[in-house]
């Protein structure tokens, strides 16, 4: 898919918030982007992760992530 890494951290944000969890800020040039992609949208409530966001989110990472080099948490 080639999301940036930029774009892949709004997604990330935005699925986070979704699920009520506390997020940082979100780029706006980012969002807009994964707005024009159909992963996000936009409303007076702020920005907001679609359903093909959240498969995007499974499918893919950042598109100059090295292969393997995927966060694990501990």
């Amino acid at each position: 898919m080639g999301l940036s890494p930029g774009q892949f951290t709004a997604l990330r944000n935005l699925a986070s918030k979704q699920a009520g969890g506390d997020v940082d800020w979100i780029n706006i040039g980012d969002a807009r982007a994964l707005t024009a992609l159909g992963f996000a949208e936009r409303s007076r409530e702020g920005w907001k992760i679609t359903a093909a966001g959240t498969e995007a989110l499974k499918l893919d990472g950042p598109s100059d992530e090295a292969p393997g080099a995927a966060e694990t948490s501990s």
